[in-house]
Protein backbone atom coordinates (compact mmCIF):
# COMPACT_ATOMS: atom_id res chain seq x y z
CA UNK A 1 0.00 0.00 0.00
CA UNK A 2 1.53 3.28 -1.13
CA UNK A 3 -0.51 5.55 1.19
CA UNK A 4 -0.60 4.51 4.82
CA UNK A 5 -3.50 5.91 6.90
CA UNK A 6 -1.13 7.98 9.04
CA UNK A 7 0.44 9.49 5.93
CA UNK A 8 -2.96 10.40 4.48
CA UNK A 9 -4.01 11.92 7.81
CA UNK A 10 -0.83 13.99 7.87
CA UNK A 11 -1.42 15.16 4.28
CA UNK A 12 -4.95 16.27 5.24
CA UNK A 13 -3.52 18.18 8.22
CA UNK A 14 -0.83 19.82 6.05
CA UNK A 15 -3.43 20.94 3.52
CA UNK A 16 -5.59 22.30 6.34
CA UNK A 17 -2.62 24.20 7.77
CA UNK A 18 -1.79 25.62 4.33
CA UNK A 19 -5.39 26.71 3.93
CA UNK A 20 -5.48 28.36 7.36
CA UNK A 21 -2.34 30.39 6.63
CA UNK A 22 -3.50 31.44 3.16
CA UNK A 23 -7.04 32.23 4.32
CA UNK A 24 -5.81 34.30 7.26
CA UNK A 25 -3.63 36.32 4.88
CA UNK A 26 -6.47 36.75 2.35
CA UNK A 27 -9.01 37.86 4.99
CA UNK A 28 -6.69 40.25 6.87
CA UNK A 29 -7.26 43.21 4.48
CA UNK A 30 -10.98 42.93 5.29
CA UNK A 31 -10.23 43.16 9.01
CA UNK A 32 -11.41 39.59 9.57
CA UNK A 33 -9.79 36.60 11.18
CA UNK A 34 -10.56 33.17 9.80
CA UNK A 35 -12.82 32.30 12.74
CA UNK A 36 -14.71 35.59 12.35
CA UNK A 37 -15.33 34.94 8.66
CA UNK A 38 -16.30 31.34 9.45
CA UNK A 39 -18.83 32.68 11.96
CA UNK A 40 -20.31 34.99 9.33
CA UNK A 41 -20.47 32.09 6.86
CA UNK A 42 -22.26 29.83 9.33
CA UNK A 43 -24.70 32.57 10.33
CA UNK A 44 -25.59 33.10 6.69
CA UNK A 45 -26.37 29.37 6.46
CA UNK A 46 -27.93 29.08 9.94
CA UNK A 47 -29.68 32.35 10.87
CA UNK A 48 -30.74 32.55 14.51
CA UNK A 49 -28.11 30.00 15.57
CA UNK A 50 -27.37 29.76 19.27
CA UNK A 51 -24.00 30.53 20.79
CA UNK A 52 -23.41 26.83 21.44
CA UNK A 53 -24.32 25.85 17.87
CA UNK A 54 -21.93 28.46 16.46
CA UNK A 55 -19.18 27.35 18.85
CA UNK A 56 -19.51 23.78 17.60
CA UNK A 57 -19.61 24.84 13.94
CA UNK A 58 -16.48 27.00 14.32
CA UNK A 59 -14.52 24.51 16.49
CA UNK A 60 -14.54 26.82 19.52
CA UNK A 61 -15.52 26.33 23.13
CA UNK A 62 -18.71 28.05 24.27
CA UNK A 63 -16.65 30.42 26.42
CA UNK A 64 -14.22 31.44 23.68
CA UNK A 65 -17.02 31.81 21.17
CA UNK A 66 -18.97 33.97 23.61
CA UNK A 67 -16.03 36.39 23.74
CA UNK A 68 -15.73 36.34 19.96
CA UNK A 69 -19.46 36.97 19.49
CA UNK A 70 -19.31 39.94 21.86
CA UNK A 71 -16.43 41.49 19.89
CA UNK A 72 -18.21 40.86 16.58
CA UNK A 73 -21.42 42.42 17.92
CA UNK A 74 -19.43 45.44 19.13
CA UNK A 75 -18.07 45.85 15.59
CA UNK A 76 -21.58 45.69 14.16
CA UNK A 77 -21.01 42.42 12.26
CA UNK A 78 -23.62 40.36 14.08
CA UNK A 79 -26.50 41.06 16.39
CA UNK A 80 -27.50 39.07 19.42
CA UNK A 81 -31.23 38.78 19.97
CA UNK A 82 -33.17 37.13 22.78
CA UNK A 83 -34.45 33.64 22.09
CA UNK A 84 -36.69 31.38 24.11
CA UNK A 85 -35.83 31.29 27.81
CA UNK A 86 -32.26 32.40 28.40
CA UNK A 87 -31.14 31.50 24.89
CA UNK A 88 -29.52 34.12 22.69
CA UNK A 89 -29.79 33.92 18.92
CA UNK A 90 -27.33 35.45 16.49
CA UNK A 91 -27.92 37.13 13.14
CA UNK A 92 -25.86 38.83 10.49
CA UNK A 93 -26.09 42.59 10.18
CA UNK A 94 -25.90 44.22 6.74
CA UNK A 95 -22.25 45.08 7.47
CA UNK A 96 -21.57 41.46 8.47
CA UNK A 97 -23.27 40.17 5.34
CA UNK A 98 -21.15 42.46 3.15
CA UNK A 99 -17.94 41.29 4.82
CA UNK A 100 -19.07 37.68 4.52
CA UNK A 101 -19.60 38.12 0.78
CA UNK A 102 -16.28 39.93 0.33
CA UNK A 103 -14.57 37.23 2.39
CA UNK A 104 -16.19 34.51 0.28
CA UNK A 105 -14.50 35.96 -2.81
CA UNK A 106 -11.12 35.84 -1.03
CA UNK A 107 -11.75 32.30 0.22
CA UNK A 108 -12.78 31.09 -3.23
CA UNK A 109 -9.55 32.46 -4.70
CA UNK A 110 -7.46 30.63 -2.08
CA UNK A 111 -9.21 27.31 -2.69
CA UNK A 112 -9.08 27.68 -6.47
CA UNK A 113 -5.30 28.10 -6.22
CA UNK A 114 -4.98 25.26 -3.73
CA UNK A 115 -6.72 22.72 -5.95
CA UNK A 116 -5.43 23.95 -9.30
CA UNK A 117 -3.37 20.78 -9.83
CA UNK A 118 -6.50 18.60 -9.67
CA UNK A 119 -8.82 18.02 -12.60
CA UNK A 120 -12.54 18.54 -12.05
CA UNK A 121 -13.05 14.76 -11.79
CA UNK A 122 -10.17 14.40 -9.32
CA UNK A 123 -11.63 17.17 -7.16
CA UNK A 124 -15.01 15.42 -7.27
CA UNK A 125 -13.34 12.13 -6.31
CA UNK A 126 -11.47 13.78 -3.43
CA UNK A 127 -14.73 15.25 -2.16
CA UNK A 128 -16.43 11.85 -2.36
CA UNK A 129 -13.53 10.15 -0.54
CA UNK A 130 -13.53 12.73 2.25
CA UNK A 131 -17.32 12.39 2.59
CA UNK A 132 -16.89 8.62 2.90
CA UNK A 133 -14.11 9.01 5.50
CA UNK A 134 -16.16 11.48 7.54
CA UNK A 135 -19.21 9.19 7.54
CA UNK A 136 -22.83 10.16 8.21
CA UNK A 137 -22.10 12.91 10.77
CA UNK A 138 -19.34 15.14 9.31
CA UNK A 139 -19.48 17.60 12.23
CA UNK A 140 -18.69 14.97 14.87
Amino acid sequence: MRHQPADVALAVKRLQYRHHRALSQALAPLGLSLVQWDTLRHLERHPDASLHDLAVLTFQTDQSFGSLATRMADRGLIERVPGPGRAVKHRLTPKGEQLRADGQDAVNAVFKTSFTNLSASQLEQLGDLLDAALGPNPTA
